[in-house]
């Protein structure tokens, strides 16, 4: 759960929804300047290698359905843990990925495996096995979080052992289909790695304050101004920075702009709660009476503002 506060309001957004609009960021990746998922070098079927990669990023977080759907609940306001404090759980957080990496494996190993990579590099930078800078996510942009401590770092390795674990099954199934085995390449699979580590990060920034702003403290949810580094344009060598920077009225420029519609219109989908409704009966009550909302925003380019 992605928990905020407005106005005296707790603003709730699922880890599934918070992954769908990610997908819905890459269906709309791409114009004259920026090129499409799956184009990035020459595949036999550009389209489905397309298809495979926002399927992928849509269900990054798809580890986390079954904690959505039953969460544990915070003692102070009735609701379900906020990420940041689910995640102080290092078991808790690794389980997620337990259970997403491999639960589309059979339908969609290419999708599994960038969810793969995903973790892994999330876990890297703790764990201090080599973190490569083209790969840092936008959570890490003003520097990369402590390394992990004895106990804890020990399990951070043997975790990412057990996500190499995964990948290599996952290889293996691509690479025996003629028409899967040049996706595995580096031409293909590094830009589109990126590019799910990017458009969570945008997600993010929309349903929470977690990506850190240029400058003072973060203003929450849309609000901040951030850099996307690395971004790739036509090609693993050739990558960019774009400027993400709100300018009013729910309404953020992007600079280069990457997107094929100009504006995009993005609509988040969250549930609000006063204090007292949020520690007024049963959370499953509670949660499930609750009128779905949904708050809009547009990504635009300089030339739109």
């Amino acid at each position: 759960m992605l928990k905020s506060q407005r106005n005296g309001r707790f603003w709730c957004i699922t880890q599934p929804d918070h992954g769908a609009i990610a997908g819905y960021l890459a269906a709309h990746w791409g114009n004259d300047t920026f090129v499409r998922p799956g184009y990035f070098a020459d595949a036999p079927d550009a389209e489905r290698l397309r298809a495979e990669t926002i399927f992928g990023i849509a269900q990054h977080d798809n580890g986390w359905w079954e904690w959505e759907a039953s969460p544990h609940l915070s003692e102070g306001d009735g609701l379900a843990l906020d990420l940041f404090d689910v995640l102080q759980d290092q078991q808790e957080g690794m389980n997620r990925w337990r259970r997403g990496i491999p639960r589309f494996a059979r339908t969609h190993p290419y999708g599994s495996l960038l969810t793969s990579e995903h973790a892994r590099w999330l876990y890297v930078p703790r764990c201090g096995d080599g973190m490569d800078p083209a790969f840092i996510h936008p959570l890490y942009w003003k520097g990369l979080p402590a390394l992990y401590e004895s106990e804890a770092m020990t399990a951070g390795r043997k975790f990412l052992d057990e996500v190499e674990g995964f990948q290599s099954e996952l290889k293996a199934m691509l690479a025996g289909s003629s028409d899967t085995e040049c996706w595995l390449a580096d031409e293909h699979f590094q830009p589109h790695a990126r590019l799910l580590q990017l458009l969570d990060g945008l997600s993010l920034s929309l349903c929470s304050g977690w990506i850190k702003p240029r400058e003072g403290e973060s203003l929450g949810p849309g609000r901040n101004a951030f850099p996307l580094k690395d971004v790739p344009r036509t090609g693993w060598h050739d990558r960019v920075e774009l400027d993400v920077q709100p300018v009013g009225e729910n309404r953020i420029r992007i600079d280069p702009y990457p997107f094929d519609i100009d504006p995009l219109p993005v609509t988040v989908p969250y549930r609000s709660f006063g204090e007292a409704e949020a520690t007024s009966g049963t959370f499953q009550a509670r949660w499930n009476g609750s009128p779905l909302q949904f708050l809009r925003y547009e990504y635009c380019s300089p030339s739109t503002v």
